[in-house]
């Protein structure tokens, strides 16, 4: 008979530089309130503004916060549910939460770069004119500049926390960004410089922009959601780091995934067929402590063989799983 045996939920300490669940998830929380925060402002800058200047471009960029603002709600309730620790229902937490409002999220983007688009192509075939460039050019400036201080908060907090959600939120911010730009090029083109349609071509390039971005960041959800492998670099680390104990030697079987901020990884060690069930237990215990020690937020579980046993219920042909 093999041996079962799991020390998830004990966290053995944390590096310098990590942070536990708890900071990670009101940090996350405090990122998405920051957000939310700066789409309302934003909001009520660019309504004045594209009032003002009667602009398209300004317009679009109007109707991309309101967007914003719409998803940076979503996120902020996202966060929380994944930060939520594991319960009866949920034993393995609910980071997949996170990974789902992202979803939602680049929904959202994909519809914005196609109303972007359908708005530009009719500015085009319509040929109306802007006025007021300055006061645009100004609010649009200011946008950049607010915008601009809440990605880089959310740039700090997605590098400590690996936030999926905060990261994708950060990417709505960045096109809001570069849309503020458009705004400013397309009123100077179009009132200094007398270049009609100069604002349509720049809502379509822009439109192209948002729908790359939104694949990219499905792509990131999906793989999460389908319970990927950890990439190619971190399974390496981790078989690397798990080759220093010579206890280990026996490991194969490796899977690995990813919930949100927290990552699970399983295996199987071959021990001596003559050891009782507690002495492998005495043995290998030390070994995952020190594991889990070196990769916090990270749940491990070792199912222990006799040796030479090789194990049925394997998911893969033997070529494709991890030998010592």
């Amino acid at each position: 008979m093999s041996g079962f045996h799991s020390h998830g939920h004990h966290h053995h300490g944390h590096h310098q530089g990590h942070l536990d669940h708890g900071e990670r998830s009101s940090l996350s929380t405090r990122a998405a309130i920051a957000s939310v925060s700066c789409a309302i402002v934003l909001l009520g800058l660019k309504a004045w503004g594209a009032y003002r200047t009667g602009s398209m471009a300004m317009l679009g960029s109007l109707a991309d916060t309101g967007l914003d603002l719409f998803a940076s709600l979503v996120i902020l309730l996202g966060v929380r549910v994944a930060a939520l620790p594991a319960d009866r229902d949920h034993r393995f937490g609910h980071g997949k939460a996170e990974a789902l409002v992202a979803l939602g999220q680049v929904f959202v983007i994909g519809l914005s770069a196609i109303a972007i688009a359908i708005r530009s192509v009719e500015r085009l075939a319509e040929g109306a004119a802007t006025s007021n460039a300055e006061l645009g050019i100004g609010v649009s400036l200011a946008a950049i500049l607010i915008t601009l201080g809440l990605t880089v908060y959310q740039a700090h907090v997605v590098k400590l926390t690996a936030s999926v959600a905060i990261a994708t939120d950060k990417l709505h911010y960045q096109s809001d960004m570069l849309l503020n730009g458009t705004v400013i090029v397309a009123l100077a083109l179009e009132q200094f410089v007398h270049v009609h349609g100069a604002d349509a071509v720049f809502g379509l390039i822009l439109a192209a922009w948002l729908g790359w971005g939104a694949y990219r960041s499905s792509s990131q959800s999906l793989s999460q959601l389908m319970d990927e492998e950890w990439p190619e670099s971190d399974r390496t680390e981790f078989l690397k780091t798990a080759g220093e104990y010579s206890e280990l030697a026996g490991l194969h079987d490796l899977r690995t995934r990813s919930s949100g901020t927290h990552r699970f990884v399983q295996f199987h060690v071959w021990v001596p067929g003559e050891w009782t069930v507690r002495e492998a237990h005495d043995r290998m215990d030390p070994v995952e402590e020190a594991l889990q020690r070196r990769f916090p937020n990270t749940e491990i579980l070792m199912h222990l063989d006799p040796e030479g046993h090789t194990d049925r219920e394997t998911m893969l042909p033997s070529h494709l799983t991890e030998k010592p």
